[in-house]
């Protein structure tokens, strides 16, 4: 009888065990594999072919690939339209779709202002930051200019004719040139002339089309020295590839210094696993050998950010240019 009993306790109590298990392995949450992108990637860019902007968004590309960081490629798609409006609408109509990325600047602040877009930099899922590129003041090596006071005496001597070349309308090329106008009493002076991109307007500078440009390094680089020539920086210190061009601050023009930003967003809506998928990778790009090697050849300042930081410098950028345009009166 005693057998009996013990043998159904058990029974039961293994039962009861069993029912536990399963109950308590229902009751687990599932824990789903990290998102990953599952087709290819749109890497749209918000200037034309050549410019500094594009060669940057393809060298990215080509590091991502060499390296084998992303299961799926990553696709350039120029949109140059409207000063960026174009790249930043799109990228707004693709809303929680994580398989599309842009590469920002500056115009990333100054376009929804000055366009009244219904977006703004609040509209998007900032992703990294890579760096921060620079600008000078370039002309013509056949100007014979050496200095930046013989350049105003040259657009003073000019009465209004004189050219500035630039990427699109008011992007950061033509803010530096109001900037320029503004510092050196040359207000009405310049006729800024707008292109697709930092490329062709290097060339125009090259081939004798325009008087001056403020190209970053990597548009002024394949025509220097022996076509176009760097006379101011607009930075704190002098860039290193550049040794014996002095600053602005050095010239008594201390407000002169302007960088412009290359990072990486993403549409708003996206998750937060699709978001760290993508810090991750611009991680990996931004402490790559690859490109640390670039940007020290081009003169960038290598600034890598992410998370809170990045969204933190975005509120300061955007205040920043705000002022700025209200300062030259093209905002209210």
């Amino acid at each position: 009888m005693k057998s009996r009993n013990a043998k159904f306790c058990l029974t039961r109590l293994w039962a009861v065990g069993m029912a536990v298990i399963v109950a308590a392995a229902w009751s687990v949450p599932k824990v789903e594999a990290a998102w990953k992108p599952t087709r290819p990637i749109q890497f749209v860019i918000m200037a034309g072919k050549g410019g500094g902007a594009d060669r940057i968004a393809r060298l990215m590309q080509k590091i991502v690939t060499q390296n084998n960081w992303s299961p799926q490629p990553l696709v350039p798609i120029n949109k140059k339209g409207g000063s960026g409006a174009e790249a930043m609408l799109y990228l707004n109509s693709k809303k929680g779709n994580p398989h599309v990325i842009l590469v920002t600047l500056n115009s990333f602040f100054t376009t929804p202002a000055l366009q009244k877009l219904p977006v703004s930099y609040k509209s998007f899922t900032p992703i990294y930051r890579l760096a921060m590129d620079t600008f000078l003041l370039w002309v013509n090596k056949k100007s014979g200019i050496t200095t930046v006071d013989q350049w105003a005496a040259a657009v003073r001597a000019k009465k209004g004719k004189w050219t500035m070349g630039g990427t699109g309308k008011m992007q950061e090329d033509q803010l530096v040139t109001n900037m320029l106008s503004q510092a050196y009493g040359l207000k009405g002076l310049i006729t800024y002339v707008p292109f697709r991109g930092g490329g062709t307007v290097a060339k125009n500078l090259a081939g004798g089309h325009l008087d001056s440009t403020v190209n970053n390094p990597a548009e002024g680089l394949p025509h220097t020295p022996e076509k176009m020539v760097p006379i101011a920086a607009l930075t704190p210190k002098r860039i290193p590839i550049f040794p014996n061009v002095p600053t602005f601050a050095e010239l008594g023009k201390p407000q002169l210094v302007y960088f412009m930003m290359r990072s990486i967003n993403a549409p708003g809506g996206i998750s937060k696993d699709a978001t760290a998928w993508y810090s991750d990778l611009f991680t990996k790009l931004c402490n790559s050998q690859a490109w640390k090697t670039y940007t020290k050849k081009k003169a960038l300042n290598r600034a890598c950010l992410t998370g809170g930081p990045l969204a933190s410098f975005f509120a300061d950028e955007d205040v920043k240019h705000k002022k700025l345009l209200k300062g030259m009166g093209l905002i209210k």
